[in-house]
């Protein structure tokens, strides 16, 4: 096997960016999810399910500057720290992040038609379940079969997708509890995924067009749930490039 993409994007809910490589730490993807969006009135951080247009907003982040095109035009800068702290509810988890001063707030609540501001947390704050996640070639291309339509593996916004080979769909599900070795990176499976109605959106507009989620619900309720792919812990920290090989380590 080996890695076919690499994806992630440093603002949570934003389009899930193609990477050429990344640096795996103990906590993940160095630059996945650095910043999130919060309701000030809520203080709940925002769900892509909720707000699909999110997916219309391009992130980048190189630990300095953050960049994001928006469709009304691009907003960039150096976030500020503002000693701002809310506790705000991420998905029934609380945790503290600090309000980000820029342009970023104002461009997004014109964007989505409410305000909101951006925040910023310690690696992992708004990560639900582990740090990396994986989907397989194999899997989707099933996926596809059973949609009659071609199914991007980046509405499953997955750290790797792996082109898994001669290995058949979902045999990925057995590998929980297993290691695998990704570039000079180490992870540790943990779990299937459970998946929501966000993988139905066209990872590029928003817009609903395919029903994955039912289609899942029907051919393969895993282990009585529906779920796609897996979610991992880095175990040894590394660097994972495009085309890399993925090796699976025994039980």
């Amino acid at each position: 096997m080996h890695v076919a993409r690499i994806g992630f994007t440093p603002v949570k809910g934003a389009r899930h960016r193609t990477h050429a490589s990344v640096s795996l730490t103990r906590e993940g993807p160095q630059g996945d999810r650095v910043f999130c969006l919060v309701d000030p009135v809520t203080d709940r951080c925002l769900r892509t399910v909720e707000n699909p247009t999110l997916l219309r907003a391009c992130a980048s982040w190189d630990g300095t500057v953050l960049s994001v095109d928006l469709p009304s035009g691009t907003v960039a800068g150096e976030p500020g720290r503002t000693g701002e702290v809310r506790r705000v509810d991420y998905w029934g988890r609380a945790t503290d992040l600090e309000v980000v001063q820029g342009p970023w707030a104002a461009a997004y609540s014109a964007h989505l038609g409410r305000d909101v501001v951006l925040a910023a947390g310690a690696p992992g704050a708004v990560v639900y379940g582990g740090a990396v996640t994986l989907v397989t070639s194999a899997s989707l291309a099933r996926l596809a079969e059973e949609v009659g339509a071609p199914v991007d593996g980046a509405r499953f916004r997955a750290t790797f997708e792996l082109d898994s080979g001669e290995v058949g769909p979902h045999v990925e599900e057995e590998w929980v509890g297993r290691r695998l070795r990704i570039g000079t990176a180490e992870v540790r499976v943990r779990r299937v995924v459970q998946r929501c109605a966000v993988i139905d959106l066209d990872p590029a507009s928003g817009v609903r067009d395919l029903g994955l989620l039912a289609a899942l619900a029907r051919y393969w309720p895993a282990r009585g749930e529906v779920a796609f792919g897996l979610d991992a812990e880095v175990t040894v920290p590394g660097e994972v490039g495009t085309g890399d090989r993925a090796v699976l380590g025994r039980p």
